[in-house]
C-alpha cells in the first residue's frame, strides 16, 4: 500500500517545477528539486515532506507575495489532489502577517478547489478568529462546493491531521452559524464535512450536538442524513437519547440466543465467523442497532473493546438468524496479541449476548 509521503516522487517534484517555470521563466527548477531532497528528505513523514516543500518554493519564487500566489494560480488547475497539499501551505507559510490577510484569505478560496484548504485556514482562525470566522461565514453562500466545504471543514475542532483548533473544542458556538448555514446543502461532499464537524463537538459537548439533532431531525431529507451521521460516536457509546431520537428504544421483548463461533481459536490473518438468533417477542417490528464489540488482548494482558457495526433495520416478530464475520488480517491500525478475546453483541445500547475464543500469534 503506498503510503501519502510516498507519493512525492522525483517525478512529481520535477513535473511542478516545470509548470511553474512556464509562468515564471526565471525559476531554478534545478535549486528547487536540490532543496526538496536536500538532507533529512526520507526521514520526513507526509506533512513534514509539504513543508519541505512549501519553504523549497518560497526560496525559489519571487519575494513579492502577491507575485508568488499569480504565478502558482495559473499552475494550479495542473495541480490537483492531496500531494498539492503543499500550494495552499504555501499561504499559510507565508501569508500570515496582517498585511498579507486580505490577499491569504482570497487565495485560500482560489486554490481549495484544486487542492483544499483545510489545514492552512487553521492557523488564520487561532490569529485572526473574528475576521476569518466572518470569511468562512460568507463562504457558506459560495456557488463553488469546494468552497462551502472549507468553510465546515476547516473549522472543525478535531480535523484529522490538522492542528487542533482549541478555542473551538472548548466553545464550538462561534463555528455553530455555518453548520446551520449547510445544514440542507446540495452537495453530499459539504454534508459529509457537516457531519464530521459535529462528530467533532460531540465528544467534547455532546449535549450541545443531541439538542442541536433534536432540533433539526425531520426538517429536511439532507439534514436528516447530516444528523444520523453526526450523532455516529453517540449511537457507538450507547447514548440513550441519542437512541431514542432515531427510535432506537430498549427493548425488554428483544433477545439474543444461540451465539455460536464457528471456532474458538483464530490465528492472526484469518476471519472469526459468528452468527446468534435475533428474538423479536414484541409481536411487532421493531428498530434495531445491532452492533458486536470485540475485546481486544493488548499488550499489558487487559481488553480494550472495539464496536462494530452489524446490522441497523426493522426486525420483523419471532426469530431471524444473523451470520456475520470479523477479519484478524493484518492492518497497520491496529496490533493483536495472543490470548483470550471477547465478543459482546450489543441491542440498542445494551449488552445482551457474549461469547470468548482465543488469538494465536
Amino acid at each position: 500500500m503506498e503510503l501519502f509521503k510516498d507519493k512525492y516522487t522525483p517525478a512529481l517534484l520535477e513535473h511542478t517545477g516545470k509548470l511553474l517555470h512556464q509562468f515564471h521563466p526565471t525559476l531554478d527548477t534545478q535549486r528547487f528539486h536540490d532543496l526538496v531532497f536536500a538532507e533529512g528528505w526520507d526521514t520526513l513523514e507526509f506533512k513534514g515532506r509539504i513543508r519541505r516543500i512549501t519553504l523549497s518554493l518560497t526560496e525559489v519564487l519571487p519575494d513579492r507575495y502577491e507575485e508568488a500566489l499569480q504565478i502558482i494560480e495559473q499552475a494550479a488547475p495542473d495541480m490537483r489532489g492531496v500531494e498539492y497539499l503543499f500550494v495552499p501551505d504555501y499561504i499559510e507559510v507565508n501569508g500570515l502577517e496582517p498585511e498579507h490577510y486580505a490577499l491569504s484569505m482570497k487565495y485560500l478560496t482560489v486554490f481549495t478547489p484544486y487542492s483544499s484548504s483545510e489545514f492552512a485556514v487553521r492557523p488564520f482562525i487561532e490569529r485572526y478568529p473574528i475576521e476569518t470566522m466572518k470569511h468562512l461565514m460568507e463562504w457558506t453562500g459560495s456557488s463553488n462546493e469546494h468552497i462551502r466545504r472549507l468553510a465546515s471543514e476547516g473549522s472543525r475542532p478535531r480535523l484529522p491531521w490538522g492542528s487542533k483548533l482549541r478555542s473551538l473544542v472548548s466553545d464550538p458556538s462561534p463555528a455553530l452559524p455555518i453548520l446551520h448555514a449547510l445544514k440542507q446543502d446540495d452537495s453530499l461532499y459539504v454534508r459529509k464535512s457537516v457531519a464530521n464537524h459535529l462528530n467533532d463537538i460531540s465528544k467534547d459537548h455532546p449535549d450541545l450536538v443531541l439538542d442541536l439533532a433534536s432540533t433539526w431531525y425531520g426538517q429536511h431529507e439532507h439534514t436528516d442524513w447530516i444528523v444520523r451521521h453526526a450523532c455516529r460516536s453517540l449511537l457507538k457509546q450507547g447514548h440513550v437519547q441519542a437512541l431514542r431520537l432515531f427510535g432506537y428504544l430498549e427493548q425488554d421483548a428483544i433477545h439474543i440466543e444461540h451465539l455460536t463461533l464457528a471456532q474458538e481459536t483464530v490465528a492472526i490473518g484469518e476471519e472469526l465467523h459468528f452468527s446468534f438468533d435475533v428474538v423479536n417477542e414484541s409481536g411487532e417490528a421493531q428498530m434495531l442497532r445491532i452492533e458486536y464489540e470485540m475485546g481486544y488482548m493488548k499488550a499489558n494482558g487487559k481488553q480494550a473493546p472495539k464496536r462494530f457495526k452489524c446490522s441497523d433495520k426493522v426486525y420483523p416478530p419471532g426469530r431471524t438468524r444473523v451470520t456475520t464475520k470479523q477479519s484478524f488480517k493484518v492492518i497497520t491500525t491496529r496490533k493483536y496479541y495472543a490470548g483470550l478475546h471477547t465478543l459482546t453483541i450489543i441491542v440498542n445500547g445494551v449488552e445482551t449476548a457474549a461469547a470468548s475464543f482465543v488469538v494465536e500469534v
